[in-house]
């Protein structure tokens, strides 16, 4: 399986050369074999990346831009997607591969979670902005 990375070599937005070279340097990181496939310089791969992105994923003007991430044929997603997969820690499940042995998974899921959630959010935030009542009364009469 070879995941494909539909780019734009010559594209004149920074925003989106920096999309690219961030989801290229992650795959590298991860020692996952993909191909650069250039929709700037060849209009086939420009053509096939556009008739493959599911319609739910296009952008309003229909034409999705680079990147944009397969597994062979299937659709994986956009940067967006793959942001948020490498966040959730859950890349491999994202480009559906297999993780190595030995690679941590992905944090628990919600419902595994949702028992300690409001205990855990209430401690970061008190780590976060130790506020007492006090401080609060003092912010308001200053403003």
């Amino acid at each position: 399986m070879v995941i494909k990375v539909f780019l734009a070599s010559s594209s004149g937005s920074t925003a989106i050369k920096k999309k690219q070279q961030d989801v290229l340097g992650f795959l590298e990181a991860l020692k996952i074999e993909y191909a650069q496939l250039d929709i700037a310089s060849n209009e086939e791969n420009r053509m096939w990346m556009r008739e493959n992105v599911p319609g739910d994923m296009k952008p309003s003007n229909g034409i999705p831009l680079p990147p944009q991430i397969f597994n062979e044929e299937n659709y994986c997603g956009d940067y967006e997607t793959f942001f948020n997969a490498k966040e959730e820690n859950s890349v491999y499940e994202f480009l559906g591969l297999t993780p190595p042995p030995g690679f941590k998974k992905a944090p628990p899921t919600e419902e595994e979670v949702q028992d300690g959630e409001e205990e855990g959010d209430y401690d970061r935030e008190e780590d976060d902005a130790p506020v007492s009542e006090e401080g609060e009364e003092a912010e308001e009469a200053e403003d």
